[in-house]
């Protein structure tokens, strides 16, 4: 992956990107601005203001989820040997790493320098795993996280240290969106950037939703996609 060459081609009212000579697939309208990003992307009262979402949203949803998480865990714990919890080292704020918590979906806990992404009918992936993951609710801890401040409700979604380095490597301005705190979902992951990602193709894309949300930041676009979010979930279409 690292040797692999980007090449971008910009016209009016769209960018095409191609990766050795290769037409990428055309961004939706959103992503078609070329990003402009300040060094200090919010200031001190955004950011007061975005915690301050944070801390509300996920103290109320911890305190209403407590039960379900629970019974989550017991089921976990029932199905396959090991904790219920999942703990790695993902990159948040900046680039400095933190610890996510997560409902264990494996039979494994690969972390440090072997990381490998999950793929379709992974075999590592246990029973109640399988309906974690199609629900998201494996991602239900990481309002813990949140909590602790290391994510925020909103932002672009943290990769493993190891992936970081790799996608950086092939990606220009890959660290600009560490700018902003980590997100338990974000702009991407609406837009059906989530998942693995297996390809540059992949990568460039959710980069460049990653940056046009940190350009274009309010604490209304907070709440859309949150809601965005909690419909998607409800209606059973994954967007964490």
């Amino acid at each position: 992956m690292s040797g692999t060459v980007l090449r971008s081609r910009a016209t009016p009212g769209r960018l095409a990107l191609r990766v050795d000579g290769r037409a990428a697939r055309r961004l939706p309208v959103a992503v078609r601005e070329p990003p402009a990003i300040r060094r200090e992307p919010f200031s001190a009262w955004k950011r007061a203001a975005k915690r301050g979402l944070d801390l509300c949203v996920a103290a109320m949803a911890l305190t209403l989820l407590a039960p379900l998480m629970a019974a989550i865990a017991l089921a976990i714990r029932l199905d396959s040997p090991g904790p219920a919890l999942f703990r790695q080292a993902r990159g948040g704020l900046n680039g400095r790493p933190f610890r996510i918590v997560k409902f264990r979906t494996m039979s494994v806990a690969e972390d440090g320098a072997a990381v490998e992404q999950a793929r379709a009918r992974d075999p590592r992936v246990t029973r109640i795993g399988a309906l974690l993951r199609r629900t998201s609710f494996d991602e239900l801890p990481q309002l813990v996280n949140v909590l602790r401040g290391d994510m925020s409700l909103v932002g672009p979604r943290p990769h493993a240290v190891k992936h970081d380095r790799d996608f950086a490597a092939c990606i220009e301005n890959y660290a600009l969106r560490q700018q902003v705190k980590a997100g338990l979902t974000g702009w991407a992951q609406i837009h059906g950037a989530r998942g693995p990602t297996h390809t540059v193709e992949q990568i460039r894309r959710r980069v460049d939703l990653d940056l046009w949300y940190v350009r274009h930041w309010s604490l209304a676009l907070d709440l859309s996609i949150l809601l965005r979010t909690l419909a998607a979930v409800v209606g059973g279409r994954n967007a964490v």
